[in-house]
């Protein structure tokens, strides 16, 4: 079959190959998936640049892509949510990624079903992103009736999140760019911050809890519109100790994620907040889960612009220089 892989890590140019490449053995839980689409993420870029290699550190060559829509071709002896001819979707496991691939070997516990109503091209943007934002929550021990700020919230990202933060009961409020502000209150926010006109931080405060998806010098000016106790969930921000405690990571690794977490730790200790750092996981059941939000708001995820297998290291690219209105989409069936 053919695959997208890294062979070399670099910062400004990785080495991406279009090569063949076998599958590993069915085990007893694992599904066999003819790939239909795969989605393209800043996540993809973070690895091949090595930015990931204290978190995840792959052995090249490695077949990239982190999220995936196919169809069921094989199940194991001992699968029963699944069956061939299903039509499903995931996000890969952190120890088993390769969505850039006409076939993978995924377990069944990383993957649901698709919604009927989404295409391959729409169901290939939501794994990650829906599962990012029930993590994100769960992280924040996020409570019906209290105030929620997505920073950024007109791209991808906040169009799976604020549905999800409004089924769970919480009041959300978003920034962003005039021309999305009709469709994010469709989809629930309580207030919109348009940035070209107003800075959130000197119209917000008290607020209960914060999903950062800017990083840098964002994620401390979010910490100020806090409460005090306030949460703070970062996606882009520095992964600190107690992220490396919750993805197991050695003691070592701790240490080095608890010295290169100080300076935001310090912040967020004399602001009175509590500072986590997320690296979304697979998990079927919770992107099950958001199926039925998805279906009860109708929600058509915006898709951006289409690549063949073949152009994998331009669709990353793409992706790399940002500004993309809609997820950049890798479709097996484009040549």
């Amino acid at each position: 079959m053919k695959v997208a892989q890294l062979t070399k890590y670099n910062k400004k140019n990785p080495q991406i190959l279009i090569s063949d490449a076998s599958l590993p053995p069915l085990g007893p839980y694992d599904l066999l998936i003819q790939v239909k689409a795969a989605g393209v993420n800043p996540l993809d870029n973070l690895i091949a640049r090595g930015d990931l290699k204290l978190v995840v550190p792959y052995k090249l060559p490695q077949t990239l892509g982190n999220e995936f829509v196919g169809l069921v071709q094989q199940t194991g002896k001992n699968v029963t949510n699944f069956k061939v001819g299903d039509r499903v979707y995931g996000r890969n496991p952190l120890n088993n990624i390769g969505a850039f691939a006409e076939e993978l070997v995924v377990n069944q516990s990383a993957v649901a079903h698709v919604p009927e109503y989404l295409t391959n091209q729409e169901a290939a943007t939501v794994p990650l992103t829906a599962l990012t934002a029930i993590q994100a929550l769960e992280l924040l021990q996020a409570k019906p009736g209290q105030t929620l700020f997505i920073s950024g919230g007109t791209g991808s990202f906040g169009a799976m999140a604020i549905p999800i933060a409004v089924a769970k009961g919480l009041k959300v409020i978003t920034s962003g760019s005039p021309q999305n502000q009709q469709r994010v209150e469709q989809l629930g926010v309580n207030k919109f911050i348009d940035y070209t006109k107003e800075d959130y931080t000197k119209v917000l405060s008290g607020i209960d809890l914060v999903i950062d998806t800017l990083g840098g010098k964002e994620t401390i000016k979010q910490m100020a519109i806090l409460r005090p106790h306030g949460k703070l969930v970062s996606l882009r921000g520095m992964p600190n100790k107690e992220f490396a405690k919750r993805m197991k990571m050695s003691k070592f690794k701790q240490g080095l994620f608890s010295l290169a977490s100080r300076s935001i730790e310090k912040e967020a200790a004399k602001k009175k907040i509590d500072y986590q750092f997320l690296f979304v996981t697979a998990n079927g059941q919770q992107l099950a889960a958001a199926n039925k939000i998805l279906v009860e708001n109708q929600i058509h995820p915006t898709v951006g612009k289409i690549f063949s297998l073949n152009e994998v290291s331009q669709a990353m690219e793409k992706v790399q220089q940002g500004h993309n209105k809609g997820k950049v989409i890798i479709d097996m069936s484009k040549n």
